[in-house]
């Protein structure tokens, strides 16, 4: 197997799986939901600072990642359970559509770093695959074909958040009341799973 070959195969296992766990399909209704009563542009800045504050953590986690959970103390599992914790709170607001006014205020300058940036982006699975991707690479080439695959994935979340307008015109007031309910529930869904698995993972290895 040639270099040149082993590196686009390697680009590709990248890419297909980070597509897979971050599922920019699936993020669509999830922003709509949170970003429904901010005008056009407004939702496009934020759509832009989601994808680069995924960036950044996928980055970041990449390259220190296990320096960090060293440090703290923390398992990998630890961290996926906080992730579900977390978005079972923001999906438990979405299908109530009950919120503190305060925490709607903060919600509305913040939901571009938490949730969206983290954990819906850059969550503990796309964190956890990332890491254990570093540690496959053996070469100057390998690198650039991880760096320009998480680039792609990124990309093309972004651009999912960026045309969700195109859905919210469509749904008009009564359709993204329906839409936020059905994102909260299948949020709910994924923060469950999330917290199960990271359970499941602890009891293996005997916590």
């Amino acid at each position: 197997m040639t270099p040149l070959f082993s590196e686009v195969k390697f680009f590709w296992e990248v890419f297909v799986t980070l597509l897979v766990i971050t599922d920019p399909p699936g993020i669509v209704p999830v922003f709509i939901a949170m970003t429904a009563d901010h005008s056009a542009t407004e939702r496009k800045r934020l759509a832009w600072q989601a994808a680069v504050v995924a960036l950044g953590v996928i980055v970041v986690f990449a390259v220190f990642g296990r320096q960090i959970l060293a440090y703290l103390g923390v398992q990998l599992p630890s961290l996926q359970a906080a992730g579900g914790l977390l978005l079972l709170l923001v999906a438990l607001e979405l299908l109530t559509g009950k919120a503190d006014p305060a925490e709607l205020e903060r919600a509305k300058a913040n939901v571009a770093f938490v949730p969206l940036g983290t954990p819906l982006l850059a969550g503990p699975g796309a964190i956890v695959a990332t890491m254990l991707f570093v540690e496959r690479i053996g070469s100057v080439g390998g690198a650039v074909a991880f760096g320009a695959a998480i680039v792609a994935v990124v990309a093309a979340l972004w651009l999912a958040m960026r045309f969700s307008g195109v859905i919210l015109r469509l749904l008009r007031g009564s359709g993204v009341e329906l839409l936020t309910r059905i994102a909260g529930l299948l949020l709910s869904a994924i923060a469950v799973q999330l917290i199960v698995d990271a359970v499941r993972t602890l009891i293996r290895i005997g916590l």
